[in-house]
């Protein structure tokens, strides 16, 4: 089979699955997904290795002379993104096999999760914006399907509700910078938009706009807060969602618009992924809830990303998108495995789970060691590709307008990020598996570890957050095969940023350890932010004026333009009524009296012709008596 028909066959394989699945029994929903989506890693696998550049298109429309394609294409990026997809999907549903069986709508539950992969790959392998945004959009209504799949939940109503809205906001600025992409450059097509070398600086605004669909999908700052409520769906949904899926389209889209981006707008992009950082991670800090702990860390980690895409470090920030799949998908199947083990999702309601579910403590330990940068395990690697990166960025782009102080202080904060990192992290690493079990409601021995379905891709996971399987030299990212798909990161030779970096996650280790179980306000200056600052901002300066003046408009509405369209109606009724009376007494009436005069002549004139000789006698002497009485 040629690699055009595999390709074919690949984009289809979900959304045809997403249709089996559907009409397919509950017994037998959960393993025809599993198969499609090991047919679709196979396939990616094969189209990975085969290492070529293949390009599907046909012409969707023309207007006015100018045609629109639909365009697929796959290149070193979009392959190695594919089997991510697919590899994290398959762990994803074999897990859910198990942690769904109880649920009495699992067929409904894999045809969404068919679907969300499907929509993924459209965005993967799109060859131009069009085709990109059509897919973008599915991913979000994939993700209010799964996010909202408890819907007899009122808090996974409003989830989703929460997290279809928001992503609606950054999606309208990407529509308005694919418009303004083709108006500057009468092109939509990623290879045509990364050879406009006629434009040495692209016009800010566009990349602005399509930065904006970035800041939607994948939570940065200011549009966040819905990510951490997105934990209110199934927990394999969480994984799938924070690993691979949705969150990661966000920062997939800016490496491939990255030639679009201007000096200014890669400056703005940095500000905002360094913000994101901070806040997810500092707002991590005073969550009780497992999940909610792992969706901060998520939301700081994408933060990092968007922050090495605007300092032009896109190998880097794809090498950490990569890495971070693997270890943030064990950690959220792990916190799944202790959820199912003690029926709450509240830490305070943990505590010394180490022995009682051990395998879980040595897969989520891993994972949440390479989260934090530990060396010999993968996020080591893929973090000081970006470290080095913004520390080299910050010494080439102090002369870039605007700047300013900017590109000094920021690889300082995004160092910093990764000591933070380890504080929640050993924090809830203590809350969960330390200490004394402090549950009311499952007693310690009714504890246990859940079946190889769910074990087995956490271990799996677990293993793959070993940086041995990502570079040979489990200290340096330079020989990693990864890069040969991808752009390799400038090498900065800073002998002293990896020790400050083990520096940094020991100390903030320890120093998480250490924090009380339950309230760390009296270590840290704690604000409002992990109690949705940003919602309440929201709310005061968005919602509630807009809320105001929309009735506003709404009175204006009804009392002016209601008003005017009910004047309007009412004279028009009114002005029919006397038309109508004219036509019926006036026009009508001349004609129906012309007729009944013609009736009534008629009338008499038949009474005179009444054909007796006697009358017509008569007739002629009256008349001739009258005409002698005229004449005399």
């Amino acid at each position: 089979m040629t690699s055009p028909f595999l390709l074919a066959v690949l984009l289809s394989l979900p959304f045809a699955g997403f249709l089996a699945v559907w009409t397919s029994n509950e017994q037998i929903a959960g393993k025809l997904a599993v198969g499609l989506t090991g047919a679709g890693l196979l396939l990616s696998g094969w189209l990975l290795l085969a290492n070529q550049s293949i390009t599907l298109q046909s012409t969707w429309a023309t207007l006015s002379g100018v045609s629109f394609a639909i365009t697929f294409r796959l290149d070193g990026l979009a392959a190695l993104m594919l089997v991510l997809v697919h590899f994290v999907a398959l762990l994803v549903q074999v897990y859910s096999l198990s942690y769904m069986h109880d649920e009495t709508r699992l067929a409904r539950y894999f045809a969404y999760l068919q679907l969300f992969v499907g929509a993924m790959l459209g965005i993967l392998l799109a060859g131009n914006l069009l085709v990109l945004y059509a897919f973008w959009e599915l991913v979000g209504l994939a993700s209010y399907l799964l996010i909202g799949f408890y819907a007899d939940r009122p808090a996974a109503s409003q989830a989703a509700k929460k997290a279809f809205l928001m992503n609606r906001v950054g999606d309208i600025g990407l529509l308005l910078g694919i418009f303004l992409t083709y108006y500057y450059f009468d092109t939509l097509d990623f290879i045509e938009l990364s050879g406009t070398g006629a434009f040495a600086v692209p016009p800010t605004v566009v990349g602005l706009c399509l930065f904006m669909g970035c800041v939607g999908k994948s939570a940065q700052f200011p549009l966040l807060t819905w990510l951490p409520d997105a934990m209110e769906g199934p927990t394999p949904v969480s994984a799938l969602l924070h690993a691979a899926t949705m969150v990661a389209a966000g920062v997939f889209l800016l490496a491939r618009i990255h030639p679009l981006l201007s000096p200014n707008a890669l400056i703005v992009i940095t500000l905002t992924g360094t913000i994101t950082t901070l806040w997810g991670g500092y707002s991590a800090l005073f969550q009780t809830d497992i999940k909610r702990v792992l969706a901060f860390s998520t939301v700081s980690q994408l933060g990092l990303m968007v922050a090495a895409m605007g300092m032009g470090n896109v190998g880097g920030a794809m090498f950490h998108l990569l890495t971070h799949a693997f270890f943030k998908a064990g950690l959220f199947l792990s916190a799944g495995s202790v959820i199912h083990a003690v029926h709450t999702q509240n830490m305070n309601q943990m505590g010394g789970l180490r022995r009682a579910i051990p395998i879980t403590f040595v897969s989520y330990t891993i994972c949440a060691a390479a989260l934090t940068g530990v060396p010999l395990l993968s996020g080591f690697l893929s973090k000081e590709a970006i470290l080095g990166g913004a520390f080299g960025w910050s010494v080439v782009s102090a002369t870039v307008p605007f700047a300013g102080i900017l590109v000094r202080v920021v690889p300082v904060l995004l160092l910093l990020s990764s000591g933070l990192t380890a504080v929640y992290m050993a924090r809830q690493w203590r809350l969960v598996f330390f200490g004394t079990y402090r549950s009311e409601t499952t007693p310690l021995p009714a504890v246990h570890e859940p079946s190889w379905l769910m074990r087995g891709p956490v271990l799996l996971l677990a293993v793959l957050s070993v940086a041995v399987w990502f570079s040979l030299n489990p200290f340096t990212f330079a020989d990693s095969w990864v890069f040969a798909f991808l752009p390799a990161p400038v090498q900065t030779h800073l002998v002293w940023l990896a020790p400050l970096s083990i520096a940094l996650v020991l100390v903030g280790g320890l120093l998480g350890f250490r924090l009380p179980e339950s309230n760390p306000s009296r270590w840290f200056v704690r604000l409002s932010v992990q109690y949705g600052f940003l919602d309440v901002f929201y709310q005061k300066i968005i919602i509630s004026p807009s809320l105001r003046l929309a009735a506003l408009l709404n009175r204006a509405d009804q009392r002016i333009i209601d008003g005017a369209v009910n004047g309007v109606g009412i004279s028009g009724v009114v002005l029919a009524h006397l038309t109508s009376g004219f036509d019926r007494y006036v026009v009508d009436g001349a004609v129906n009296g012309a007729a009944w005069l013609a009736g009534r002549l008629g009338w008499l004139t038949r009474r005179v012709q009444n054909g007796q000789v006697q009358s017509y006698i008569t007739a002629a002497v009256v008349g001739l008596l009258i005409l002698l009485w005229w004449i005399l």
